[in-house]
């Protein structure tokens, strides 16, 4: 946490202090108290055992989704946590209840659906996927689930736990959905994903639509991982064409986590008509409801949430406003110019070669030279580096599957001796991966 940040923390819990204290003298129970040098004692240990994580933290890591929240958003949750409101009922946490209501009002107006819809924030994008899917089974019975072949895994899976039928369609070279595979009688819901979790790509929403809504079918849009990009549909750094179409969508999720500058523990769910808040009724004997309205508690599948992951999302929309020129538009912009930077040195490269041409901020590559000839060897290389890396701290990269039939498809100079080769990626999450991108890649050529 920076200096500022722990500042107005230390302040802030001062204040709160005084309010607990306003409901009159009081102390800890005896049992609950421990010794000062106990505490230095574990603080020390525990200190020494998360100095074990990779550095998150730093634009030195490059690999997986993982990236700590802002300091002001952290500052934000440890104050909440003092206090530790359940957003479930209302009685839980009557301001931070208010204050998701407020982030979601944000959060669907930066998607299009303005004044009228229906959402909570979930424990994660998962969650969030599985109410998506639960409404889609609720309000068209006995009809199919389907999703690309590029999708999360979650889908299908969910569609397991919901026992409802998955199908997987096939995307095509030109990355559209091969709809004749599938029959249209059969589906009631189809997913799109805008930002998936391998290559960071955009589905084509557009191709999806119009046929979608020729045949009763309803859309879901998971930008879990792409939702705040938004942010740059209308700028010359992404193709916005997909990205302004969100509003037609009937639900869309996405993971304040990931690019929304939160700690873990926080997903969006939302549907653009209120009225599938008539599948979420439910009774029991010691829930009360203090209006006519439906409160959170009653719409989500989740009972206690964290009151505290409200708190620190709407802080974070206070400081950063979902606006192309202010707050989040200018932090997405730096993500995606270090990926088209990232892309170019590689092009210029006489060691790495791009993939793909990243949508996003995902960039993929691998290992080339004249002795490099088969998969299996990029494979072999490749591995060789991501473990170099950190070995030597001084990169951290992940590793991606790509089957062979589709590598050699945009690479046929290469011989497919192995299904699937694995190539190098990196998820350049920080703002601060666009200036550090230039010496990311000098560092991964060093280790050939």
């Amino acid at each position: 946490m920076d200096n500022q940040a722990q500042q107005a923390l230390t302040q802030a819990l001062e204040s709160l202090e005084e309010w607990k204290n306003s409901f009159g003298a009081w102390k800890p129970d005896a049992t609950l108290s421990i010794s000062e040098e106990k505490i230095e004692e574990v603080f020390s240990r525990l200190s020494q055992k998360l100095k074990c994580n990779y550095p998150f933290h730093h634009p030195v890591y490059a690999g997986q989704m993982l990236k700590p929240p802002h300091p002001i958003t952290w500052a934000a949750y440890a104050m909440a946590m003092s206090i530790n409101p359940n957003n479930h009922a209302l009685d839980g946490g009557p301001p931070s209840s208010e204050m998701e209501k407020e982030a979601l009002a944000e959060l669907a107006k930066f998607f299009g659906y303005g004044d009228t819809y229906l959402g909570h924030l979930t424990a994660s994008g998962t969650v969030a996927n599985l109410e998506a899917l639960w409404i889609a089974r609720e309000s068209h019975p006995g009809k199919k689930i389907a999703f690309s072949s590029n999708s999360h895994y979650t889908h299908e899976r969910m569609c397991g736990v919901l026992a409802v039928e998955g199908i997987k369609i096939p995307v095509l070279e030109n990355g559209q959905f091969d709809l004749n595979t599938i029959d249209s009688n059969e589906i009631g819901t189809i997913v799109v994903t805008l930002g998936t979790t391998g290559l960071g790509e955009v589905e084509p929403l557009d191709q999806i639509l119009p046929w979608a809504k020729k045949h009763g079918i309803r859309i879901h849009i998971d930008a879990a991982y792409g939702g705040f990009f938004r942010s740059l549909k209308d700028s010359d750094l992404i193709d916005g064409t997909q990205w302004q179409l969100m509003q037609e969508a009937d639900s869309i999720v996405v993971d304040p986590h990931k690019h929304g500058l939160q700690p873990y523990g926080c997903g969006c769910v939302l549907f653009k008509d209120p009225s599938v808040g008539k599948f979420y009724k439910h009774d029991s004997p010691y829930t009360y409801f203090t209006s006519d309205n439906l409160h959170l508690g009653e719409i989500s599948l989740e009972c206690s949430r964290a009151g505290a992951a409200a708190v620190a999302l709407w802080t974070t929309l206070q400081c950063f406003p979902l606006k192309k020129e202010e707050g989040f538009g200018p932090i997405m912009a730096k993500c995606r110019q270090a990926a088209l930077k990232g892309y170019s040195l590689m092009v210029n490269s006489k060691k790495l070669q791009p993939y793909k041409k990243p949508e996003l901020d995902i960039l993929t590559y691998f290992p080339v030279s004249d002795s490099i000839n088969s998969v299996s060897q990029i494979s072999e290389l490749s591995k060789k580096v991501f473990d170099a890396g950190m070995r030597n701290q001084s990169f951290y990269l992940s590793l991606f599957k790509v089957p062979s039939s589709n590598f050699i498809r945009l690479y046929p100079e290469y011989e497919a001796d192995e299904e699937y080769v694995t190539i190098l990626r990196s998820v350049l999450m920080h703002p601060e991966h666009e200036e550090f991108i230039e010496e990311l890649v000098k560092r991964i050529e060093s280790h050939f």
